[in-house]
């Protein structure tokens, strides 16, 4: 009897301290991990009930050779960290939360898809596909294939199934938390990109077609022709100052050839050469997308929120050679990649799409 007596009080203990800690949970969602509440230790982004994020099926089409459905339960799970802000209805930055979500990348997702490129007879090179990743009210996101491919910090794009809140040690705050799984682009400033509920992924080459010539040399192109679609908005004919210029050091390699070189790179922000001529709105920061070209037609797309858009300060520069050095007058070096195969030489164009 006193063994039942014993029994039955630990149990009762065991329901009781559930019940306490259940109702410590701002929300009645369910705890999906551990909660270092103590913090036992020194990772800050687990202190936290983490709740999990309803998906929906989602598959994959556009110019692929295996178009289908999504099998999420073969895919590792990667974690990121975000300080989500969105713009109001003045077009201001209003900040709505800093949370840590788990979830699937798009890398991931998109690895074992076999691209069939529909300019590939024209260009067969893979750095102007981009994605657009849809949900089930319509709305877009767009991403350069190389943001999701070329980057140093790879896994930075995920389909999150999971959200914890990173509250601050001292104001408390507990940000509302999203009720879908969602889209979360780690490395956007403003996270317009973070679209909740995407069901449908399309692969698609850039739709602008440019003659192709293989190693041309001598290269060279004096000026860059911006263009709207069809329409010109602009030029640059001439070399930027020098008095913006900033320096990166980098190792240059490419996918193809490997090292190149370990000298720095000095140049201008791309983007304060380009914002004139397509300043961001809501809906450029998500969807917007661009095509590079150089005089020779190689090209490569980058998205509008890779470009105008980053957290993390490693920006596209617009190098100026000396007059008439092969490969220039302009050349652009993405200081965010890996490799260096969108590092166009003798740009001549931006297609603003």
């Amino acid at each position: 009897m006193k063994r039942i007596l014993i029994l039955a009080f630990i149990i009762l203990s065991f329901i009781s301290c559930n019940q306490v800690q259940k109702k410590q949970i701002p929300d009645d969602k369910p705890v999906s991990q551990f909660i270092d509440s103590t913090d036992m230790t020194n990772n800050f982004y687990d202190n936290t009930p983490t709740y999990p994020l309803p998906l929906k099926d989602i598959t994959v089409e556009g110019e692929i050779e295996n178009p289908g459905k999504v099998d999420l339960s073969v895919l590792q799970l990667h974690s990121v960290i975000v300080k989500e802000t969105l713009l109001d209805s003045a077009g201001n930055d209003k900040f709505s939360g800093a949370f840590r979500y788990d979830g699937y990348s798009l890398f991931d997702i998109l690895d074992r898809r076999v691209i069939k490129k529909a300019n590939s007879t024209e260009f067969n090179s893979i750095i102007d596909l981009y994605i657009d990743v849809e949900n089930d009210k319509g709305e877009k996101a767009t991403f350069s294939w190389g943001e999701i491919f070329y980057p140093n910090n790879l896994h930075k794009v995920i389909l999150a199934s999971s959200v914890s809140r990173i509250v601050p040690s001292k104001t408390k705050d507990l940000w509302k938390l999203p009720e879908y799984g969602k889209i979360v682009a780690a490395g956007d400033l403003v996270t317009e990109r973070n679209i909740s509920s995407p069901v449908k992924i399309t692969i698609r080459s850039f739709p602008r077609s440019f003659k192709t010539i293989k190693g041309l040399s001598p290269m060279y192109s004096a000026t860059i022709s911006i263009f709207k679609g069809a329409d010109k908005a602009g030029e640059i004919v001439s070399a930027p100052s020098a008095e913006k210029n900033v320096t990166f050091n980098t190792i240059f390699y490419g996918r193809g050839k490997g090292i190149h070189s370990t000298s720095p790179f000095t140049g201008l922000m791309l983007k304060e050469l380009l914002l004139k001529y397509y300043p961001s709105t809501k809906e450029k920061l998500k969807t917007g997308m661009m095509c590079f070209a150089g005089r020779d037609g190689y090209r490569c797309a980058v998205s509008y929120s890779e470009l105008f858009n980053r957290n993390d300060q490693q920006e596209f520069l617009m190098i100026t050679t000396p007059e008439d050095e092969d490969g220039g007058m302009f050349r652009m070096f993405p200081a965010a990649d890996f490799f260096s195969d969108r590092a166009i030489k003798s740009l001549c164009e931006v297609d603003l799409k």
